[in-house]
């Protein structure tokens, strides 16, 4: 399909069932494709699995889907900023598997590249490696479910023998990305810092959705400057320049302070 423009971010997202795994973009609130994940929220999907840097805040980004208790698991690296993410995990509501976040990243590229897993030093030494990183708890507060012992091997890199941790790529059902510009084939320009995660997670997902602030027709962006080709992305939707995009915490002085 040439034309990928939807109508609607719940156009977009009808077909995302229950117990669906999705690549969500953003890294804090920056990226976050808001639109989409409200769409769902509004559709009432629930037993989610998803893949992304962090779970917003309590009423904000993927935070609006865990607070009406739509999220089964995260696969996540950061968990700050979210009381009620703490309290289900601690609770044993909500599954995490907690990812070193140069690792997340690059399983969600392996996985859009075809690899099915790569060796990396990071978490060597670790529970990362070793296993036992708590991935549930019993309402008692017990472990329920721990991380496996992973593959390590020796290799020897320019004379050196060093120890790698074998690490699987991740593929999700569906991926939901933000970007500043797109055209209809797809093609999509991120802006600054919102474009962390999106290109990975869009790679990820074996149906990927964009919310883009402005829809142009193809031909109308400079070659040079898209950053994720059409070919990953399977819908599009249009959302608008002055869609909401918060801040989660101002640390700049105010003027003349």
């Amino acid at each position: 399909m040439i034309d990928k423009q939807r109508p609607s971010a719940a156009d977009a997202v009808a077909d995302i069932s229950d117990g669906s795994s999705l690549a969500v973009g953003g890294f804090g609130l920056s990226g976050n494709p808001i639109a989409l994940i409200e769409a769902i929220l509004a559709q009432g999907t629930t037993d989610l699995r998803i893949v992304s840097n962090n779970c917003g805040v309590d009423d904000w980004g993927l935070g609006v889907l865990l607070g009406a208790r739509r999220i089964r698991k995260m696969t996540s690296s950061y968990v700050g900023e979210n009381k009620e993410f703490e309290r289900q995990f601690l609770s044993g509501e909500l599954e995490l598997e907690l990812t070193p976040q140069g690792t997340l990243a690059e399983k969600l590229r392996a996985g859009g590249s075809g690899i099915a897993a790569f060796y990396t030093q990071t978490g060597v030494g670790t529970q990362v490696a070793e296993g036992g990183l708590p991935r549930r708890y019993r309402p008692d507060g017990t472990v329920a479910a721990a991380s496996p012992v992973k593959d390590v091997r020796t290799f020897d890199v320019e004379g050196t023998p060093r120890d790698y941790v074998l690490e699987e790529a991740i593929t999700t059902d569906f991926a939901l990305v933000h970007a500043l510009a797109g055209d209809r084939h797809g093609n999509l320009i991120f802006n600054k810092a919102a474009r962390n995660f999106n290109p990975l997670a869009a790679m990820a997902g074996r149906v990927c959705i964009a919310q883009v602030e402005q829809l142009v027709e193809p031909g109308d962006l400079d070659p040079d400057r898209i950053h994720l080709p059409g070919v990953y992305v399977h819908r599009i939707v249009e959302v608008g320049a002055d869609i909401p995009k918060r801040i989660e915490r101002r640390t700049v002085a105010a003027e003349g302070a």
